[in-house]
């Protein structure tokens, strides 16, 4: 080393890490020290190959965003239809290329604004739909034939769809002509997020209508998004979130070739919804050894031929639950390290979390600033430059050859239980995420994992920040408009709709058709929901601790 670069003194890291010995990621996985070519053991042209081609260990297209890059989508959606429809005209003029609307708690559980469960809940953490008018509402201005729109809706998924049909068909554009995604995954519902209305039996043959219905009317409408996301914000590790989104994803495909669907008929319009956190290489691992499993899966067990069955296509959101309230500006470099690693890893379309999530629904700023960050790393980085920089990494490779291995233990499992429903109703999985989130808990509380500002470096009197306030008033303003439907509306037209429906729910029917017509004639979320109610019943899960 020259002697001008050279230093009398030698500083140490203001934290030293001792070494124990042995370190394992978020999953478990025993780490070395370094990776040499020893340690990965699997075949270029079988196991990983170029870019585009099977099994798409590499990235599903063979220039991914050398040709597009990816969409870019911010969550929006909070108190009454007029606020979220401004919100997403904001985010359309600052250079987003998708829309993404959340819903609040009374939607996601099929309950109406003038519910007496809906109290205090209306708008809060996500916009209230309650209606047909309320969807036209937040998509008035919108180009449906120019953008796609995700929305992140479960139980009464067929309910949000046929509204969304109902709304682009008024406006001109035709179902068929539709683009978007409903996320509709209701096995993750009762493993991860507990917001169902009615017996796992009952919501599978209503996803099994929307399946039936779209591949036949709605061909760029992604029926469904399988969602890995909030098993891992319930506390699951990177392979149980892995494992168990896979999982759900063949029962799906399972359900669809027993119903007389061709596998190559509808498989390729189902999507995956991924969670990025924030240890850097086990979530790009994650994403390849996803791609390699559903590839394999689907042309070795399912009997795909399509090339477009087999790619594994993702939207990916950064994490929630590694959002810190303490010192919340430190979440704008977690969620920049966590986008990274979703872009390395090869997504579809991408949403990052606003820094200010860990204390309300994200402030215009906040929303900015996410946005900004994927715009610096598409535009300023160079990451896109290059189609999976980190291909033939000896740690990338062997790390993603180890989290495959780790799935195909819980597959086992799953399948000697009988399958996920099967592994749901008995607790199975539900136990394995809550002892996984309790480990983790306790490594934090113990200061075995550190988390800057939370248990290491932390500051006193922290200042307080801006955040967004949901309008009381919103709660007033859905139900006067409820109100004011009920009063415009056809309610003989109304009662008719809902009998078909309950005669259709209580044969096996395709119940696709009927919805939409319940919707076009202003039934409510709530009343359409409760024909359900009547005719499946609810459901209670088991106690997993």
């Amino acid at each position: 080393m020259p002697d001008k670069y050279r230093t009398k003194k030698a500083y140490r890291p203001q934290m030293e890490i001792k070494d124990s010995g042995e370190r394992t990621n978020s999953s478990g996985i025993r780490l070395k020290d370094y990776y040499s070519p020893g340690d990965f053991k699997g075949d270029y042209a079988s196991d990983l190959a170029n870019p585009g081609e099977y099994p798409y260990t590499r990235g599903i297209h063979k220039d991914m965003y050398r040709g597009k890059l990816w969409t870019m989508r911010m969550f929006s959606g909070f108190g009454t239809p007029e606020d979220t429809n401004g919100r997403l005209k904001l985010l359309l003029s600052h250079g987003e290329t998708g829309l993404s609307v959340a819903f609040d708690m009374p939607t996601l559980y099929g309950l109406d604004a003038n519910s007496e469960r809906a109290h205090g809940e209306v708008g809060k953490c996500g916009v209230n739909v309650s209606s047909l008018k309320d969807m036209e509402i937040i998509l008035k201005g919108i180009p449906l034939d120019k953008v796609s729109t995700s929305m992140t809706i479960n139980a009464p998924a067929n309910i949000l769809t046929a509204m969304y049909a109902v709304v682009g068909e008024k406006g001109g554009v035709s179902k068929r002509e539709l683009a978007g995604t409903v996320q509709a995954d209701i096995l993750k519902e009762y493993i991860a997020q507990k917001e169902w209305i009615y017996p796992p039996e009952a919501h599978m043959r209503i996803i099994r209508d929307m399946m039936v219905y779209c591949t036949n009317n709605m061909p760029k409408w992604n029926y469904i998004s399988i969602s890995g996301y909030h098993i891992r914000e319930a506390g699951a590790s990177a392979v149980q979130e892995l494992a168990f989104t896979l999982a759900d994803g063949f029962e799906y495909v399972k359900m669809g070739v027993q119903n007389g669907l061709d596998v190559d008929s509808f498989a390729p319009r189902l999507s995956f919804f991924f969670n990025s956190s924030i240890n850097f290489f086990e979530e790009i691992a994650k994403f390849r050894a996803a791609r390699r499993i559903w590839a394999r899966e689907m042309r070795e067990t399912y009997g795909a031929k399509n090339e477009r069955s087999m790619k594994l296509r993702f939207h990916t959101q950064t994490s929630g639950y590694s959002l810190t309230w303490q010192q919340p500006l430190n979440n704008i470099v977690r969620t920049s390290i966590e986008a990274m690693a979703a872009v390395l890893g090869g997504t579809q379309s991408l949403h990052t979390n606003s820094y200010d999530e860990a204390w309300a629904l994200p402030s215009e700023q906040a929303v900015e600033v996410a946005l900004r960050t994927q715009q610096i790393l598409a535009y300023e980085t160079g990451i896109p430059d290059v189609i999976d920089p980190l291909g033939g990494s000896y740690y990338i490779e062997s790390l993603t050859d180890k989290m495959e291995e780790e799935a195909y233990k819980y597959f086992k499992t799953i399948n000697g239980m009988g399958g996920v429903v099967s592994a749901i109703k008995n607790g199975y999985l539900q136990r394995e995420i809550a002892a996984t989130a309790y480990a983790h808990q306790r490594r934090v509380e113990s200061g075995e994992m550190k988390i800057v500002g939370v248990n290491a470096f932390t500051k006193e009197n922290e200042q307080p920040i801006n955040v967004l306030k949901i309008d009381l008033n919103a709660e007033r303003v859905q139900r006067k408009r409820l109100d004011e439907v009920k009063l415009r509306r056809s309610n003989s037209r109304v009662q008719k709709s809902l009998e078909r429906l309950r005669e259709v729910y209580s044969n096996d029917d395709n119940s696709m058709e009927t919805i939409i017509e319940a919707v076009k004639c202003y039934a409510t979320l709530e009343e359409i929901t409760n024909v359900g109610r009547e005719v499946f019943g609810g459901w209670k899960e088991p106690t997993i601790i």
